[in-house]
C-alpha cells in the first residue's frame, strides 16, 4: 500500500466525520494515536474534549444546546492497564468492560453494531494500543451496513504486529460529504506520522476543514516507559 499524506487527505476530504489514527514516530520511540470530531449540525458541533482519568470524555460546550446526547456525549479515550483504548461511540466502553473480564477485542465488538442513526448508519471505529516492556501492536476495527442495509452488520479488523517506524494508519466513518454520508470503504489507509507530538497536531488541527472540525486528542506513548504526552483541541473555547 501506497503511503499517502495525511495533510492532504484531509485537506481534500470536507467531511470525514469522526477519524482515528494509531502508529509509530520515525524515531520508533512512540506509540502514536490521534482522534478527531467534527459535525455538521449545532447538536454535533456543540461538544468539546476534556480529560477524563487517563482518558477523555465528549461533554457539551454550552449545555443549554445540548438537544440528544445519545450519540456525542461518551468516552473516547480509555486506558487499561498497559492498552490504550481510541472509538467514536460509547462502544470504548463496551471493549473496556469485556477486556476487563478476559474477553478479547473482537469479541468486545461481536456485541455491538454501527449507530442507529438511519439513514446513515454510521460505522463505529475503534482501535487497541498495547505497549508493554518495550513492544507495541495495534489494532483497529469497523462495524458498518450492508451498503447502507441495517439488517447486517459486517465487521472488519485489522491487526498490525511490530509496527514500522514512521507508519500510521487512518480509518475514519465517511467517505466524503453526501445525503446519507457514505460509509468508509476498505481498510485503514497508510500515512505519514511526525516525531513531535505538537508539530504533529498542528499538522492534523490545520489540516480538518474549518467549518466541520470540533475538537482534535493527540497522544505519544514512550514504547520504553509507556510513560505519555497528550494535546487536546477544541475550537469551541
Amino acid at each position: 500500500m501506497k503511503m499517502i499524506s495525511i495533510e492532504e487527505e484531509l485537506k481534500n476530504n470536507a467531511y470525514p466525520g469522526r477519524g482515528i489514527i494509531i502508529g509509530k514516530t520515525n524515531d520508533g520511540k512512540k506509540a502514536v494515536t490521534a482522534y478527531f470530531i467534527m459535525g455538521r449540525s449545532e447538536n454535533s458541533r456543540n461538544r468539546v474534549f476534556v480529560e477524563d482519568g487517563e482518558g477523555i470524555r465528549t461533554e457539551a460546550f454550552d449545555p443549554s444546546k445540548l438537544t440528544d446526547p445519545s450519540l456525542i456525549i461518551y468516552a473516547p479515550v480509555r486506558v487499561l492497564g498497559n492498552k490504550t483504548i481510541v472509538t467514536n461511540g460509547d462502544q470504548t466502553d463496551t471493549i473496556y468492560e469485556l477486556m476487563n473480564n478476559q474477553q478479547t477485542f473482537e469479541q468486545a465488538l461481536r456485541t455491538r453494531e454501527f449507530e442507529p442513526d438511519g439513514p446513515n448508519y454510521t460505522p463505529r471505529i475503534s482501535g487497541i494500543m498495547k505497549v508493554a516492556n518495550g513492544n507495541y501492536n495495534y489494532a483497529m476495527s469497523i462495524l458498518k451496513s450492508n451498503n447502507g442495509n441495517p439488517d447486517a452488520c459486517n465487521r472488519y479488523t485489522f491487526a498490525y504486529s511490530n509496527p514500522v517506524n514512521g507508519e500510521a494508519h487512518f480509518i475514519h466513518t465517511y467517505m466524503m460529504d453526501g445525503n446519507p454520508l457514505p460509509s468508509f470503504e476498505g481498510e485503514p489507509k497508510l500515512v505519514n506520522v511526525l516525531d513531535d507530538i505538537k508539530e504533529y497536531s498542528d499538522l492534523l488541527w490545520n489540516s480538518l476543514n474549518e467549518d466541520n472540525k470540533v475538537s482534535l486528542f493527540v497522544r505519544y506513548i514512550d514504547i520504553e516507559t509507556g510513560e505519555y504526552k497528550t494535546i487536546i483541541t477544541n475550537k469551541n473555547k
